[in-house]
Formats: structure tokens, sequence, C-alpha cells
């Protein structure tokens, strides 16, 4: 197997090992603003994605996409704008298969979540965010 295939698939699983760790970030963020603080779920989802993305920035630069040599100014204001969709996508697809699918929210969290993970966050930070500042169009 050649060796860039083998990086490119360690650098994708260290990236999902990162979103997991940030998901239990989210996760329990989740848990603990809607069963012990109330928040309702809809606000308690966005709130406990910013929780977790700060979280996975911070793994993402320094261990799985090693770009912690590259300014952080620029890598934080393009992760902000990923973020942003993130949110977006995760919030109002977490309430659609909540209220429109009678689905749990936690369930659809889980569902949106890793969806979001692996369908958009990844990409976009492989080739926008954390990319080699050469590489990217800013």
């Amino acid at each position: 197997m050649p060796v860039a295939i083998i990086l490119r698939a360690k650098m994708f699983w260290k990236a999902q090992a990162s979103a997991f760790i940030a998901g239990i970030v989210d996760f329990g963020g989740l848990a603990i603003l809607v069963e012990y603080f109330h928040v309702y779920y809809a606000a308690a989802v966005a709130i406990a994605a910013g929780m977790g993305a700060v979280t996975n920035f911070f793994i993402n630069r320094y261990w799985a996409f090693q770009a912690h040599t590259h300014p952080m100014g620029g890598q934080a204001g393009r992760y902000l704008m990923v973020s942003a969709g993130s949110l977006l996508l995760n919030t109002v697809l977490v309430y659609w298969c909540t209220e429109k699918l009678g689905t749990q929210y936690m369930v659809s969290k889980l569902i949106v979540a890793t969806a979001v993970a692996v369908f958009y966050n990844y990409p976009i930070h492989k080739f926008y965010v954390y990319a080699k500042r050469a590489e990217v169009a800013t």
C-alpha cells in the first residue's frame, strides 16, 4: 500500500478521533444543559456544539492535522466560518429529525453529528482550514 494512502487514512482517523472527543464534550454539554439546567434542547444543541467546536479546533490544530506552525488567527477565522455552517446544519437537522420524524433528541443528534462530521467538517478542515497556507485562497 502506498505511503501516501496510509498517511491520508491516518489523518482521516485522527480527525475522526478528534471529532469523537469533541463529540463527548458536545453530547455531555447537551445532556447537562437539557437535563440539569432545563435549557430548551434546540438552544442547548447550539451551545454544546460551540463547546465541542473549541475542543475540536485545538485537537485538530495540534494533533490531527499537525498545523500548529501555521498562524492561528487565519485558522481560527476559517474554522469559525466552517463551524457556523456546521452549527446551522446540526441545529436545523436535529430539530427537523426530532420534531418532524419524532426521533428522540439524542438519537437525532448522534445521527446528524456523525453525518456532518464525516461529510461536511472533515473535507473542509482538511482542504481549507488546516491546509498549508500556500494551498489556501483566503
